[in-house]
């Protein structure tokens, strides 16, 4: 049986000869003639939007929403990897994608994870004592809606701040409570991955934490 290895919440970043998949309301609006032109023009999506909508409609990513199911069959993946996806969700959001990947991976497969790891973001703000900074870097909030333009906006493509922050240790611990084995931290450039490929295993080393845990 050929390897199946899938990338979720892929952004603009999907991994060549893997399975690539994002929720994201520009995936859809690229199937749309026209549309995304008219969005950006009326200013209600931003110029990174807009050219994600162009990106997407030239490269091969698939739909797929973290919190509604994955679109997979019931052990059908040999790997699962999600990079800077997992903080956007809330706990129960994230519940629901990690048994999701319970159930879409094979018996030993591997689930890795790439994080911004809250312990290195505490140890900066411990070295500068610049709280805004620290604050900011989190994105665990984001300025209200002032004007129409942004209150139409958080309505169209939602809110992109994160809902939680991990480390190292609560990644392993959550991974853990879903019934993962022998979850570990994993320094940039290592895996226990069979045969990666192109997959990037220093995606946006400084600022984040590897861990990888196997599906009974």
């Amino acid at each position: 049986m050929p390897s199946e290895r899938i990338n979720f919440g892929c952004g603009t970043t999907p991994t060549e000869g893997w399975r690539n998949f994002d929720n994201s309301l520009s995936l859809r609006l690229s199937r749309i003639p026209l549309l995304p032109a008219i969005l950006y023009k009326c200013k209600l999506i931003q110029r990174a939007q807009y050219q994600f909508i162009q990106y997407a409609r030239y490269n091969r990513i698939e739909y797929g929403d973290a919190t509604q199911g994955l679109p997979l069959a019931d052990g059908s993946i040999d790997v699962l990897y999600s990079s800077h996806m997992l903080e956007h969700l809330d706990r129960m959001e994230a519940s629901i994608f990690l048994k999701e990947a319970k159930r879409v991976l094979r018996s030993g497969g591997i689930i890795r994870l790439a994080l911004p790891d809250l312990r290195k973001q505490v140890r900066q703000y411990l070295e500068s004592s610049d709280a805004d900074s620290f604050i900011e870097g989190t994105h665990l909030c984001q300025p209200r809606p002032r004007t129409i333009a942004q209150r139409l906006r958080i309505l169209l493509v939602g809110t992109r701040h994160h809902q939680w922050m991990y480390d190292g240790d609560s990644a392993c611990k959550t991974l853990l409570t879903h019934g993962f084995l022998n979850p570990a931290i994993l320094p940039p450039g290592e895996t226990g991955i069979h045969d990666p490929g192109l997959l990037d295993l220093n995606e946006r080393a400084d600022e984040s934490v590897y861990v990888e845990a196997r599906n009974p």
